[in-house]
């Protein structure tokens, strides 16, 4: 079906970032997945084009777009190269967020140009190694003394922490025993500081090239101009980009399950079993004709709800509704596909293999499909 969703100004920004990956990035990919990181100077060399700044206004060097669609094609032309930036979706439609919806003025001047030039990369850290998704009973402690907040705390699954050199950190600044919620703050913490500590990378399942990591905080004095947003404000301020977060998710769910499929068709073409293209035998027919229309629906409903979110009308729910629909398809999909591929599927080298492997963490992370489902079923009034 013929998509409405992009402009010409998007499809102008789609050749600039097909171009960037084709030259910079799909010709050493393959390094980078053996050292398991990308390069920090890829997210400068981006800067310099103005493919990561569109959200930062035109004063601070920044394109002045905050259209969430140019972040949709540099997840799709990722997609279509099987290729991943590290942790540059957390980045953008994840962290950077925070800093345009909560920065003061004086934080404005002082960290906008650097997320606009790609020479500040930044990681969100809320997690804990006993907290999961349960962020109101996050113990990291965040103490007001004089000019600065000190913390003591350790953090983990934090994508993006091994370069960051900004990290927006969930602490507690103020314990409610009759709310849990209540009292955490947002704190950006900066490289270098005293007592911050980025500790081992977690060696995952997939997205090998996204450094997550864990980090520790031991008495690291921030000062309180780092306070982002309003103190004891930090769950409200998380909620209100969950939405956009999770939508980020289906876009690349459904993006890389359209090119695990051209992969494949591609595959079945060329494959000969029995003395016939693999292509030719009724199942294959019958498997990617399924697919194709699966993938049909889950893009339509994605589509929506990036135009929906485009102007303000994104709801929790709705958002929730898509990352489970557009998760669970992913899921069914690039593993129909890689049994397509018979073993060479299952080879690392192939790209439908990693398409696989990142393809399982979709429905965990950003909150699990159980969690998306238990969001859908209240608003059922269940």
């Amino acid at each position: 079906m013929r998509r409405t969703l992009f402009e010409q100004d998007h499809e102008d920004f789609r050749l600039l970032v097909r171009d960037f990956i084709a030259r910079e990035v799909t010709p050493v990919y393959e390094d980078w997945r053996r050292a398991g990181l990308v390069p920090r100077d890829l997210f400068t060399a981006m800067g310099k084009l103005g493919i990561i700044g569109t959200a930062v206004p035109q004063e601070y060097g920044g394109g002045g777009r905050d259209d969430y669609r140019f972040n949709v094609v540099i997840q799709e032309e990722c997609a279509r190269a099987c290729v991943t930036l590290g942790g540059l979706r957390t980045h953008l439609d994840v962290v950077v967020p925070y800093f345009t919806g909560l920065a003061s003025a004086e934080q404005r001047a002082r960290w906008f140009p650097g997320l606009a030039s790609g020479d500040l990369y930044t990681a969100v850290a809320m997690s804990e190694p006993g907290t999961g998704s349960d962020l109101a009973g996050i113990t990291s402690r965040a103490v007001r003394d004089g000019a600065h907040y000190v913390i003591n705390g350790s953090k983990t699954f934090i994508t993006g922490g091994h370069h960051a050199d900004l990290v927006i950190v969930v602490a507690r600044t103020a314990v409610d025993p009759d709310d849990r919620r209540a009292g955490l703050s947002l704190l950006v913490v900066e490289k270098g500081m005293p007592g911050f500590t980025v500790g081992r990378k977690l060696e995952k399942i997939g997205l090998t090239v996204q450094d997550t990591v864990e980090l520790s905080f031991a008495d690291v004095r921030v000062p309180a101009a780092n306070l982002l947003g309003e103190e004891g404000a930090a769950f409200t301020h998380l909620g209100r980009n969950l939405a956009q977060e999770r939508l980020a998710i289906a876009v690349g769910a459904v993006a890389q399950a359209r090119a695990a499929i051209d992969l494949t068709v591609t595959y079945v073409r060329d494959r000969t079993v029995f003395g016939r293209p693999v292509a030719a035998f009724q199942n294959t027919k019958f498997e990617l004709a399924a697919m194709a229309t699966e993938l049909e629906a889950a893009q339509a409903l994605l589509d929506a709800a990036v135009t929906a979110h485009v102007t303000g009308g994104l709801s929790p729910v709705d958002a929730a509704k898509t990352k489970l629909f557009c998760t669970e398809a992913q899921g069914r999909v690039v593993d129909r596909c890689l049994q397509l591929h018979g073993g060479y599927g299952y080879i690392l080298e192939s790209p439908i293999a990693r398409l696989y492997a990142d393809a399982r963490v979709s429905r965990i992370y950003g909150g699990t499909s159980e969690v998306m489902k238990t969001i859908i079923s209240k608003s059922l009034g269940l």
